[in-house]
């Protein structure tokens, strides 16, 4: 299962659907809508967030589990620094390890000061490369401090993120270098909304990549694709996400459409949305 993905990933048409587990003790009616829609005839695997914005939400490893038992398809599963140390993230990779949850996103996680549980403080033991350190341990057969395993654990398949856009794209080519020295297969982007963005993605991606040459280490770049039908959606991750950048002909668009009816509004996001899902997927087939 897992095999087939990275090999997708490497050498064929990879897509991926990112689940967001509710504010629920159930996460089946999320797996119902999929299975009513047909959406895991549509994609190669699935994601599963962990708390994302810190808000609090059902867990990501039994949902990955979930989906994957249901679906038989290979799923990511998140798992962010924020709320967890050694011991945890440890624990949590080898019950999930048995489980056969084996692909996981490291995330250093939004800050804790966001959340919406009162006082929450963060863990932070350090950032998302210690999480794919960790793992590097596990598929040698030991824990983090050194000490081997009465069983070696299964293969786990390691998974970073990256912003879509900064300012000084050089920033951008130095943390996918940091993710693949550290281990990471597949670096996944944050929304991406512009073709000339993801063209110098990929540019970045080879650069760093070379870099690791030596080091017999590479990754493969994930766009990352989030449909805007809404103006104040499009307004929204313009003016408050980090690493993302809405073009103003977008947000523009959104704005005439949004004076015409809440259909024109969501018509015209629906069709920027699907002529950008087409040109990247002509582009860079690993969304």
């Amino acid at each position: 299962m897992f095999d087939e993905l990275i090999n997708k990933l490497n050498n064929g048409t990879y897509i991926t659907l990112e689940t967001t587990p509710s504010h629920s003790p159930v996460f089946s009616p999320i797996v119902e809508t999929i299975a009513e829609l047909g959406l895991d005839k549509l994609v190669d695997g699935f994601t599963t967030t962990d708390n994302p914005l810190a808000k609090l939400k059902y867990n990501s490893l039994f949902a990955a589990k979930m989906l994957q038992d249901r679906f038989k398809k290979p799923v990511i599963a998140t798992m962010s620094m924020r709320d967890r140390n050694k011991i945890a993230l440890q624990s949590d990779l080898l019950g999930a390890n048995e489980a056969d949850i084996r692909a996981i996103l490291a995330l250093t996680g939004d800050p804790a000061t966001i959340s919406d549980q009162p006082h929450t403080k963060g863990v932070f033991e350090s950032d998302s490369s210690l999480l794919l350190d960790i793992i590097s341990c596990f598929n040698s057969g030991i824990n983090y401090a050194g000490k081997p395993f009465t069983h070696k654990p299964k293969e786990i398949y390691p998974f970073a993120v990256v912003n879509s856009y900064a300012k000084n794209p050089k920033t951008l080519q130095k943390k996918m270098l940091k993710k693949i020295k550290h281990g990471a297969l597949g670096i996944i982007t944050q929304p991406v909304y512009d073709i000339q963005n993801a063209k110098l993605l990929l540019e970045l991606k080879e650069a760093a990549n070379k870099e690791c040459h030596s080091e017999n280490k590479s990754a493969e770049l994930i766009l990352g694709v989030f449909p805007i039908t809404k103006l104040r959606t499009a307004q929204f991750l313009s003016a408050h996400v980090p690493g993302i950048n809405v073009p103003e002909e977008w947000i523009e668009a959104l704005r005439v459409a949004n004076e015409k009816g809440a259909d024109e509004e969501y018509r015209v996001g629906f069709e920027l949305s699907k002529k950008l899902f087409l040109e990247l997927k002509a582009l860079h087939p690993k969304l």
